[in-house]
């Protein structure tokens, strides 16, 4: 909303919203203590490359201009020689108003989403996961990917499975599937999107963003003899 508002093109702000919740600086030190460098480092670049196609998709489209009307037109347009500097205090108490606004318009979507993800989460055993994904099957990496969709975890959340299910031999794409499925494209993140964006550039955006992760699902399981 706050790209949106201040005029940052669609292509940045779905490549931030999508490099967002994968790159972390502390899960990067996490997944470097569990797996190693040369997996951490490539979860982190395709992370990267996967945010950068993403956004460059939306923006060349022009399907990223679908975004909510109380957003794209909630601002209005004025001259250097009209902008007036606010105070500090002028400044902290426009953004307490936006705060407001912005959590009264969806806070109900947030707690439903959360509500959602979190049932489903506690009712999708770990084991069963692990049993599905560990079968060397040519379907593991579409597998991992929508299982990790209805999740509700961050990146640390799915580094403890991911280290499970490398423990019992699962591809290396299929891990980085499952992890980015979760991290990007939860449902609770999914339902508060779609309070900022119209249906078509919410299909967009995830569509583009699963064909992204099982692509790199299937290319790193093909090269997973390297981390073997």
């Amino acid at each position: 909303m706050g790209f949106t508002r201040a005029g940052i093109s669609s292509g940045v702000t779905f490549s931030f919203l999508i490099s967002s919740p994968l790159v972390d600086l502390g899960a990067f030190v996490l997944l470097v203590s569990t797996f190693g460098f040369p997996i951490a480092g490539i979860y982190v670049v395709v992370g990267l490359i996967l945010a950068v196609i993403g956004g460059t998709i939306i923006e060349k489209t022009g399907i990223g201009k679908e975004v909510r009307e109380y957003i794209s037109n909630s601002g209005t347009t004025v001259s250097s020689s009209e902008i007036i500097e606010p105070t500090k205090k002028e400044r902290a108490a426009y953004a307490w108003e936006q705060l407001k606004g912005v959590v009264k318009k969806v806070w109900i979507y947030i707690f439903i989403g959360v509500a959602i993800g979190a049932t489903i989460h506690n009712f999708v055993p770990t084991e069963w996961v692990e049993a599905v994904l560990g079968q060397d099957k040519w379907y593991s990496v579409f597998v991992a990917t929508f299982v990790g969709v209805p999740m509700y975890a961050d990146i640390f959340g799915t580094i403890p499975v991911a280290e499970a299910l490398f423990a019992k031999g699962v591809g290396v794409g299929t891990i980085l599937a499952f992890m980015m499925s979760v991290t990007a494209l939860s449902l609770p993140s999914v339902i508060m999107l779609s309070k900022a964006v119209k249906p078509k550039l919410l299909a967009v955006f995830m569509a583009v963003v699963i064909v992204g992760i099982i692509a790199i699902g299937f290319v790193f399981n093909a090269l997973n003899f390297l981390f073997i």
